[in-house]
């Protein structure tokens, strides 16, 4: 599978990021993918969960936030977070030499990258994929995480486990009716905010990797 480590340019203020183009031949869509807080774009998750959508014949276009590529582990600002979302999703559609696009990624990096579309739609972008979105902190409640979803111009699939401590799944439940028919929720039985699921459940997290990757790539085919 061809692989091109890649730069991104944000701004002049917050320079450029690194990024990780991976195209396999007859490719029918490129999503653009945002790692979570606590790991960048080479966390053993998203290593595992690419060359399975690339089987598919999506192509993946992952990237880091500036505090990452920093080797920090505290956030960057919203604006720096937003202002690289939309830098990627530009390099993405740039790209992608017209296949279809979309955007989305691992926990936090989801929810920026909707964010983002809430304040201005992600030009080129056909829909957002999160995988385990953040609705809330652990051992909390509330859906207000959420609402800037209605802003959202573009149709969403929202990947969640059952065993998710940021996202009660009744809540997202309520989450994406209210937001129907734009969005879709695929619950991963017995997964973890990580999707990792326990040996009792007779079930393994490639099996796991596979249901994600099934799912993300139907969404794909199903909007592009």
């Amino acid at each position: 599978m061809p692989t091109k480590d890649v730069r991104i340019f944000v701004d002049d203020a917050i320079g450029e990021v690194s990024g990780i183009l991976e195209r396999p031949r007859g490719a029918t869509a490129l999503y653009v993918l945002a790692h979570g807080a606590g790991a960048g774009m080479r966390h053993a998750f998203l290593e595992a969960l690419v060359p399975r959508l690339a089987e598919r014949r999506v192509a993946t276009l992952r990237y880091q936030f500036p505090y990452m590529e920093k080797g920090s582990r505290r956030p960057d600002s919203r604006r720096v977070l937003l202002a690289t979302v939309r830098a990627a999703v530009a390099r993405g559609v740039t790209t992608a030499r017209n296949l279809p696009v979309f955007a989305g990624g691992k926990s936090m990096g989801g929810r920026m990258t909707s964010l983002a579309a809430s304040d201005e739609a992600l030009d080129g972008v056909r829909g957002i994929v999160f995988l385990g979105f953040p609705l809330h902190a652990a051992g909390k409640s509330g859906i207000e995480r959420a609402d800037h979803l209605r802003a959202v111009g573009v149709p969403m699939c929202f990947l969640q486990g059952t065993r998710d401590s940021l996202a009660d799944l009744g809540s997202m439940r309520v989450v994406c009716e209210e937001l129907a028919p734009r969005a879709h929720l695929h619950v991963v039985e017995g997964g973890d905010h990580s999707f990792h699921v326990l040996k009792r459940s007779g079930r393994t997290d490639d099996e796991v990797q596979d249901e994600i990757a099934d799912e993300v790539a139907a969404f794909v085919a199903k909007v592009g």
